[in-house]
This record gives structure tokens, C-alpha cells and sequence, in this order.
């Protein structure tokens, strides 16, 4: 049982590196870096899926108390990632809304279905009918 509880306890030391790098790469919005995080994160969630026992021994157990802290902790940390996440979605919609809640009588060059450079003017449309 120790070597089980040993092995669990690193899967969960790495789990809580890999969030903290997680962090770090969508801090400075390095999307490749995060993509890169994924497939590692979900190799030790299943392995320690695979490790631990049901939940109610890892809350009773002491042998799992370091654990149960360890993966609260990546638990948190996850929360911390997604709400980054979220902010940085959010500005960009933000940014989205500001270009189409433009001045209506300004023009902006916004890129069109095939990546080409069109102008956008407000104008256009019904009011010209």
C-alpha cells in the first residue's frame, strides 16, 4: 500500500507542476505551450485515477492525508487556470465588441472570411436603402 500511496503522491507533485506551468503559459499566452500541457495533464489525471482509491478512503485514510492535500491544491489551481481563461476571453470579446460598437460613421479594416483586408463601415446596409 505505501508503494501505491508513493507513487500517487509524485503523479500528484507533477499534476501540481504541470498547473503551474499551465498557468504560466496562459499568463504570457503562449497557446502552443498550453496545447503542448494537455496531453501530459491527462496522462497523470488517468493514471491517477487508476492509482487512488475511492474518495471516501482518501478522506479517512491517513496514509492518503498528504494526497487528499496535494490534489485539493491542483484542484485550486485548476480553478485559478480557468478563471485566467476566462478573463482573457472575456477581453477578447471585449476587444470583438468594441470594433463592431465602432463610431457608425468611421470605417475599419477587419479581415473577411478568406484573411483579406476589407474596409467595414457602418453606414452600409439598410441605412443606404
Amino acid at each position: 500500500m505505501t508503494e501505491t500511496t508513493d507513487q500517487a503522491n509524485e503523479l500528484a507533485r507533477q499534476l501540481s507542476d504541470i498547473l503551474d506551468q499551465e498557468f504560466e503559459v496562459l499568463r504570457v499566452q503562449d497557446l502552443d505551450k498550453f496545447e503542448a500541457l494537455q496531453p501530459i495533464k491527462n496522462e497523470l489525471l488517468t493514471e491517477l485515477t487508476r492509482l487512488a482509491p475511492p474518495a471516501h478512503e482518501v478522506q479517512t485514510l491517513p496514509q492518503w492525508q498528504g494526497f487528499r492535500e496535494t490534489m485539493i491544491a491542483c484542484r485550486d489551481a485548476h480553478r485559478r487556470n480557468a478563471v485566467l481563461m476566462q478573463r482573457k476571453l472575456e477581453a477578447i470579446r471585449g476587444t470583438l465588441q468594441s470594433l463592431r460598437l465602432e463610431d457608425p460613421s468611421s470605417s475599419v479594416e477587419v479581415y473577411d472570411r478568406l484573411g483579406h483586408v476589407s474596409r467595414f463601415s457602418r453606414n452600409s446596409g439598410y441605412s443606404d436603402a
